[in-house]
């Protein structure tokens, strides 16, 4: 069981190695001072991961953020270790614990259901992180993740392929996640509307010109692993095939499509 006794601080030590308390490989300090910003949840995603907790009272967060998709109406535990990150969540919202998904400071069954959005890939050791929140959960796991096998098949990696390379190669195997978590596991498309709130980098398929924005870019951790003068040059790249309407020539049907099937998956495990 937590010790509310507990100062906030008292699990840094597990918390990650950046100054902030960031766990895994992405400095959110240094990349996620507007990420509340750019990272709103988006409703249709918010509404399958809903369904997908079903009729539950209490929730566990892992890897929470800012708060994106927290369920409003549940009772939702928040951990994250970025100071960060706990700094942008609104006053609306539980204060998030600073702790990781590999040292749960948690009872047996305490909750619910769990949910993790966009945070997997961020686990120092995945296998224990998992088997931490199916400890602490009576019922479904519900995992928002990318499968790394289709991260590349989206237009971006024309123009830069090494920050979906570094994507791709965060991202752990969607079977892989479902042998750590046993029992029963679902996994479904989680298609993306063409206005996505949610910017990660397959929200702006039909929208290439966000890219152009530094904050849209720092928003999505998978820029950080590429040097800024390659960055440049892929930025270069995209925009002047926008003057010269190139990038419309082969994706402007985009523009217009209502949804986009990408790499987005929704994991159930019950």
């Amino acid at each position: 069981m937590y010790d509310r006794g507990m100062d906030e601080e008292s699990h840094s030590a597990t918390a990650g190695r950046y100054n902030d308390g960031s766990a895994g490989d992405a400095d959110y300090g240094a990349i996620g001072k507007g990420y509340a910003f750019y990272r709103q949840p988006e409703p249709s995603i918010a509404r399958q991961i809903e369904d997908a907790l079903g009729d539950v009272l209490t929730v566990l967060n892992i890897g929470a953020g800012t708060g994106s998709y927290e369920p409003a109406s549940r009772e939702v535990t928040a951990v994250e270790p970025s100071a960060e990150m706990r700094r942008q969540r609104p006053a609306y919202l539980s204060t998030a614990l600073n702790a990781v998904a590999e040292a749960l400071p948690f009872a047996d069954k305490q909750f619910d259901a769990a949910m993790a959005t966009f945070t997997v890939h961020q686990s120092t050791d995945l296998e224990a992180g998992l088997a931490e929140m199916r400890r602490v959960t009576a019922g479904p796991v519900v995992i928002l993740t990318c499968d790394p096998l289709l991260v590349r098949r989206f237009w971006l990696d024309d123009y830069a392929p090494e920050v979906l390379a570094a994507e791709a190669r965060r991202y752990p195997a969607l079977d892989r996640i479902a042998a750590a978590l046993g029992g029963s596991v679902d996994v479904s498309p989680v298609m993306i509307p063409l206005r996505c709130r949610d910017g990660f980098n397959e929200a702006y398929y039909g929208r290439p010109e966000c890219l152009l924005d530094t904050g849209a870019r720092l928003a999505c951790s998978a820029w950080s692993f590429v040097d800024p003068a390659t960055i440049a040059a892929y930025i270069g790249h995209l925009r002047r095939d926008l003057a010269s309407a190139a990038w419309d020539r082969r994706y402007g049907h985009l523009r217009t499509q209502s949804a986009f099937d990408g790499s987005l998956r929704l994991i159930v495990a019950r």
